[in-house]
C-alpha cells in the first residue's frame, strides 16, 4: 500500500526508518500525521482493493522485495525498491543496460540503434528508459531485430512518456520484455521521479553502454550508480567540444571502457554476459548479411558487385527477411 502511493523512494526508505516499519509509516498517513499528496491521500483512503484493481486494469502484476519472482540482483541493492510494478515478462538473466542524452546528435542516434540490434542479435536483453533520444533508439534497434527488452519508466507502467513511444513500449511487451517502474498505475511523468529510476536500470543490467551523455542527467546517474554497484561501463568516445559527449569522454577518462563500432561492442560484452547466439553469416547465394547494423552504402560497397546487382541483392534480401532496413542502416533480419 506505501508502494501505490507514488511517494519518492528515497522519503519513504527514511520514513520506515524513522517509524520502524511500512505499516508504521502508512497508519501515520491515513491519520494525517505525514503529509502526502491529495492523489496519495485518496489512495489510501481506497485500500487494497482499489490498489488490485488499478493493477488488473492495466494487465500488470505485483513483485514484491523478497519474493522469489523479484530480480535477485536487484534486491541485493541497498536502495532497491520494495515493490516494482511490471507489465510483461521481466527475464530471469542480467540484460545490458544502453542509456544516454535525449538530446542526441543522429550519429548518436544511429549508433545507440546498431547497438539495441547488435544486442539483441547477440542473444542478451537490452535495459533501457523508453525516453527520446539514445535509449528510444537503442529499444528500436531491439525490436527491430526481434530482440527481447526491458524499459524503466519514470511514471506509472500505465502512462507513456514520451506519449510518441507508446507504440515502442508495446512492441517490447509483445516481443517478450517487459516494462517495469515502481511507480504505480496512474502516476504521471514528474521530473523528479526520474533520476531513482536510474538505479533500477543499472541494477538490471550486468553492463552499461553510454552512448552521448552531458556531464549532468539520468545517463552518468545511471553508470554511476553501475560503478557503485561494481557492474562495468562502456561509453562511446566523442568530439571533445561536443556537449552530448563531454559525460562519455569524462567517463573514459575515469576507467570506463571505451567501445567503437556494434563489433567492438560485443567483443567486450561476450567478457561478462559470455558467448553470443550463434547466426548465419550469409545467404544461398552466399551474400554476407550484417552481423550488426550498418548503412545500406557501406553494405553495397562491401559486394564489391555493380551497383545494379548489390542494390538488386540488398532489395531481395529484405523482401524475404534475412535483413531489415531502420533509420538508414541495414541489420540482420
Amino acid at each position: 500500500m506505501l508502494a501505490a502511493l507514488g511517494l519518492h523512494p528515497y522519503r519513504v526508505r527514511a520514513l520506515v526508518e524513522s517509524h520502524g516499519s511500512a505499516a508504521a509509516v502508512f497508519a501515520l498517513i491515513c491519520d494525517g500525521q505525514i503529509k502526502v499528496t491529495d492523489r496519495a491521500r485518496a489512495v489510501a483512503s481506497r485500500g487494497i482493493d482499489h490498489v488490485r484493481e488499478m493493477i488488473e486494469a492495466c494487465g500488470a502484476q505485483i513483485l514484491l522485495r523478497g519474493s522469489d519472482d523479484f530480480p535477485h540482483h536487484l534486491a541485493d541493492r541497498q536502495d532497491a525498491p520494495d515493490v516494482l510494478f511490471v507489465k510483461g515478462e521481466l527475464p530471469a538473466d542480467l540484460g545490458v543496460a544502453v542509456v544516454g542524452t535525449r538530446a542526441c546528435t543522429g550519429y548518436g542516434k544511429r549508433v545507440a540503434t546498431a547497438y539495441g540490434n547488435a544486442i539483441a542479435v547477440a542473444g542478451w536483453t537490452l535495459v533501457s528508459g523508453l525516453a527520446r533520444g539514445i535509449d528510444g533508439a537503442a529499444h528500436a534497434g531491439t525490436v527491430a531485430a526481434g530482440g527481447v527488452g526491458v524499459a524503466v519508466l519514470g511514471s506509472g507502467i500505465d502512462v507513456w512518456y514520451p506519449k510518441e513511444h507508446r507504440r515502442l513500449g508495446e512492441d517490447l511487451v509483445a516481443g517478450g520484455g517487459a516494462i517495469v517502474s515502481e511507480y504505480p498505475p496512474g502516476t504521471p511523468p514528474e521530473p523528479w521521479r526520474f533520476p531513482p529510476r536510474n538505479r533500477i536500470i543499472s541494477g538490471l543490467s550486468a553492463a552499461v553502454v553510454v552512448v552521448e551523455a552531458k556531464v549532468t542527467g539520468g545517463a552518468l546517474i545511471t553508470a554511476m550508480a553501475a560503478l557503485d554497484q561494481g557492474v562495468p561501463v562502456y561509453a562511446l568516445p566523442g568530439d571533445i567540444d561536443r556537449a552530448s559527449s563531454e559525460g562519455c569522454n569524462r567517463l573514459i577518462r575515469d576507467g570506463a571502457h571505451p567501445v567503437l563500432d556494434p563489433d567492438d561492442l560485443i567483443a567486450e560484452l561476450e567478457l561478462v554476459m559470455g558467448p553470443t547466439r550463434a547466426r548465419p553469416t550469409t545467404d544461398a547465394d552466399g551474400i554476407p548479411i550484417p552481423s550488426t547494423g550498418v548503412s545500406a552504402e557501406a553494405f553495397v560497397e562491401s559486394l564489391d558487385l555493380p551497383i545494379n546487382e548489390a542494390l538488386a541483392h540488398l532489395a531481395r534480401l529484405e523482401t524475404i527477411g534475412r535483413i531489415r532496413r531502420v533509420d538508414g542502416l541495414v541489420l540482420p533480419g
